[in-house]
């Protein structure tokens, strides 16, 4: 089996201007979780049909990440009970690119997500007046948001050469809340975001075939389960035990 860093190279780039026409704020997303052991031959298989996002000649890049919640965590609430419509408020970092965005995600009624957001100098604990109220013209959150989590990771990019389609491939999460600490060494989350048409997809087929079925996974929500193990986390069980079998499986 190639290593990753055999693989990588194979891959066709792609930059971030041209990735623009594939920006997909407002999607269908699947997520599947991979053990990192087989990435490599799930890549190799893809390479004739998408691109890699490359930034500054740098292929991957790292993410850092504060996530905002009410202080009874209504945003992990919202999602644990099932709610259709709900929303996670986060700053982001880029740090490949330097940039920086305060987002909204929203998930639709239909099974979509809308995501909004806009530029910041830099991730900060405490939300300015400007920022709070972009948040309130993009969820419904509420007043009283406070800095919640800090979550870390490493993603490549794909882009299809011709369906408007990206796939992200988040690896070596972290998370942290104060003091605590915690991590998911071995799994690689796979995120499948596609125009609201999908099907047709070359990685949804290979996932079929392997086979994994699409999961349910929110790294605010593992993350906050990580840390916090007293926390309700009843629709998060099966999800983490699929997790934690694939990290020791790696």
């Amino acid at each position: 089996m190639p290593a990753l860093e055999q693989v990588i190279p194979l891959f066709a780039r792609i930059t971030l201007k041209e990735m623009d026409a594939v920006s997909l704020q407002s999607r269908m997303d699947s997520k599947y979780l991979l053990a990192m052991a087989d990435l490599p031959k799930l890549l190799a298989a893809l390479t004739g049909e998408y691109r890699l996002l490359e930034v500054k000649g740098q292929r991957g890049a790292a993410y850092r990440t504060l996530y905002f919640d009410t202080p009874d965590r209504r945003a992990y609430y919202d999602h644990h009970n099932g709610r259709s419509f709900r929303c996670k408020v986060r700053m982001r970092e880029y740090v490949g690119t330097g940039s920086c965005f305060l987002e909204v995600k929203r998930r639709t009624g239909r099974g979509g997500t809308v995501k909004r957001r806009i530029a910041i100098p830099a991730i900060g604990t405490a939300l300015t007046g400007a920022q709070l109220a972009f948040i309130a013209g993009a969820c419904d959150l509420g007043p009283g948001l406070v800095p919640v989590m800090w979550n870390e990771f490493r993603r490549f990019t794909l882009v299809h050469t011709e369906r408007i389609e990206r796939i992200t491939l988040d690896t070596g999460l972290m998370f942290r809340d104060g003091e605590r600490a915690a991590a998911l060494p071995g799994v690689c989350v796979a995120e499948l975001k596609e125009g609201r048409t999908g099907h047709g997809s070359p990685f949804a087929a290979l996932m079929r075939a392997l086979p994994t079925p699409p999961t349910r996974f929110s790294k605010y929500c593992i993350g906050t389960v990580l840390l916090h193990p007293e926390i309700k986390y009843n629709l998060f069980k099966p999800v983490l035990l699929q997790a934690r079998k694939l990290g020791q499986a790696a």
